[in-house]
């Protein structure tokens, strides 16, 4: 499912059986991702995606969100011009919803 885009309950639904191959990215900024993250997610903040690009090629599919959806389509932008094509941007929202929706959350 390469380059696809999927909402934040999508997500949600998918989290129990995401393999050791798949990561949910975090796109904020380390600050925002210490308030409160989707639990297990790796943070990259889209200022310095262009640089750390190529250690996500590893994985089988890259989950892209952020708080509300614009950081995410433009990490997806930056990734897919890296060449990778195991991105997955939810697009529609994000840790807003994720929050409002009584999702769990992990806090550093």
């Amino acid at each position: 499912m390469p380059n696809a885009q999927i909402t934040m309950k999508d997500l949600y639904e998918k989290l129990p059986n995401l393999s050791k191959s798949d990561v949910v990215l975090d796109v904020r900024s380390p600050e925002e991702y210490k308030e409160a993250h989707i639990p297990n997610a790796l943070n990259i903040p889209v200022t310095v995606m262009a640089e750390r690009a190529q250690e996500l090629k590893k994985y089988d599919h890259v989950y892209i969100h952020c708080m509300f959806g614009s950081r995410a389509k433009i990490a997806f932008q930056i990734l897919k011009e890296a060449g990778l094509t195991n991105l997955v941007c939810i697009h529609d929202a994000g840790m807003d919803a994720w929050i409002k929706s009584g999702y769990p959350v992990a806090k550093d």
